[in-house]
């Protein structure tokens, strides 16, 4: 049996890799994908004070910190089971769209556009961030520098650092924004609208107008029909803070929609002794293994899930590219015909930075946001607590269980990336078997296009290693001054 091995996996967030196995015939036999890292913050947060936790879970990632800050403070809002002004809530969101912003660039121009702009096939040399600002000018690269650094001013602003934010605590946040911040962010949101708009541009000019980028975003190896979850409002409108959580079967009917608290009901977790991950399921179909349909439990919760799991985005300029993406790729612009072409996932999210540009404007003109009424002192006696919100790569859940002086006996963390475990293994899979054939030489181009089929879920796997099996595998090398093996000791 012939073995390939893609390691590391590039241009994501974490440690990964990818072992193909072919078998007598040169076809792809089994794919699997690994992580070798773990994090264990599920274990850290005991004996903790829980309204620590809003601070301590920040350091899980230093990629989206926001997300955790939030779950984490909304969960702390319940376990006091206190509810939080008007103004705080809306603080709250304001910086989370700005994070939301921020994240979605990132990701489109410096982890994803590569494959796009340069070329999936170019040499890994180019396929970078350099090379996209190559290929498409300084001006471009100037664009998307200046929104981070707007979006970091506002963050840092409003959470009192850049990353690993402080601000938000239990029953609300630690500080206000008074007129002239608030006009500084109003300035920044109709620069992240504009570009918004311009991402739009060059998606049009550089993938849609490749009719072999179109064929490639439709072609069977990239389809994988599941179940789809994301957060919407009482409007079934995508929301990123705040709602229920929803989730809609593979023809895009309804399944479930569920409150915080309810998620047990409707999410279990699998695990594998060969990783560290663990696979979320729905509870109520079941875990059947690593294939899809709708008679698996296995679902996603990314972008493009987001936008299938609801009935629209909840601003004009969004709704409209919201539109023409599933009139484009499904002939029904209402959203009823789920998308599962997992590369249209990189069109989703610029759909959602979209919105998100549009939502922090919402909010920053909001009347309220200058309110001095910011957060509500907690009084009740702390129990157990759960918050939800939507991260940029899925739907990230905390939970927490503390004794009657809130110190957490108990934490679980189902992070977004951790939603997409089984989706994604699923996916690289079947990229591999419609690529790699017998007779057909597997060049660098063919290793990337598989590596697409995982980077389009724009995995983080800092915060998404979870499972502690007993003891981890260890392996021990003593070398001497010359670099010479002495002694080596191993736990499997």
């Amino acid at each position: 049996m012939k073995h390939i091995k893609i390691d590391p996996v590039t241009r994501l967030e974490g440690h990964g890799k990818i072992d193909i196995f072919l078998n007598d015939d040169g076809e792809v036999a089994n794919c699997y994908f690994e992580v070798p890292e773990l994090r264990g913050f599920e274990k850290f947060a005991q004996g903790r004070p829980v309204e620590e936790l809003p601070r301590i879970t920040t350091r899980i990632c230093g990629v989206c910190p926001e997300a955790h800050h939030m779950a984490a403070a909304k969960a702390c809002d319940d376990v006091y089971k206190v509810q939080i002004p008007p103004t705080g809530k809306k603080l709250r969101e304001l910086m989370y769209n700005t994070f939301f912003c921020a994240d979605h660039t990132v990701h489109f121009y410096a982890l994803g556009g590569p494959d796009f702009v340069v070329g999936p096939d170019a040499p890994a040399s180019e396929r970078n961030i350099l090379g996209v600002i190559k290929k498409v000018g300084l001006e471009i690269g100037g664009k998307v520098i200046e929104l981070r650094s707007k979006c970091q001013e506002i963050i840092q602003m409003l959470g009192g650092k850049k990353i690993h934010q402080v601000t938000a605590l239990p029953g609300g946040v630690s500080r206000g924004i008074n007129e002239e911040e608030r006009k500084k962010i109003e300035e920044y949101a109709k620069f992240f609208i504009d570009f918004g708009q311009f991402t739009f541009k060059i998606f049009d000019d550089i993938v849609l107008k490749n009719k072999g980028y179109v064929d490639m975003i439709l072609s069977d190896p990239y389809i994988q029909d599941t179940y789809c979850m994301g957060m919407v409002d009482e409007n079934n409108k995508v929301n990123f803070y705040d709602g229920k959580v929803r989730v809609v079967d593979p023809d895009g009917v309804e399944f479930c929609k569920y409150k915080p608290s309810e998620y047990l009901e409707h999410i279990a977790e699998h695990t594998e002794k060969w990783s560290y991950l663990k696979y979320p399921y729905l509870k109520k179909v079941g875990w059947k293994g690593f294939v899809s349909g709708k008679d698996s439990g296995v679902y996603r919760a990314t972008p493009l899930s987001r936008l299938n799991a609801s009935d629209g985005m909840a601003t004009p300029l969004a709704q409209a590219e919201y539109e023409k993406y599933y009139e484009i790729l499904t002939g029904d612009k209402s959203g009823k015909k789920p998308v599962h072409n997992t590369l249209a996932t990189h069109w989703a999210r610029i759909i959602e930075l979209q919105y998100a540009a549009e939502k922090v404007m919402e909010l920053v003109k909001d009347p309220e946001i200058t309110s001095p009424n910011i957060r509500a002192i907690p009084t009740e006696v702390p129990h157990e607590g759960i918050g939800i919100v939507e991260a940029p790569r899925g739907t990230l859940t905390h939970h927490y269980i503390t004794d009657e002086k809130g110190i957490v006996q108990k934490a679980n963390l189902i992070v977004g990336t951790t939603n997409n475990h089984a989706a994604i293994s699923m996916s690289i899979k079947k990229a591999a078997m419609g690529l790699i054939h017998k007779g057909v030489e597997v060049t660098e181009g063919t290793l990337n296009k598989i590596e697409m089929a995982f980077r389009a879920y724009d995995p983080c796997l800092g915060c998404a290693t979870h499972t502690l099996p007993g003891q981890m595998p260890l392996i021990v090398k003593v070398h001497d001054s010359n670099g010479e093996i002495v002694n080596e000791a191993k736990r499997d």
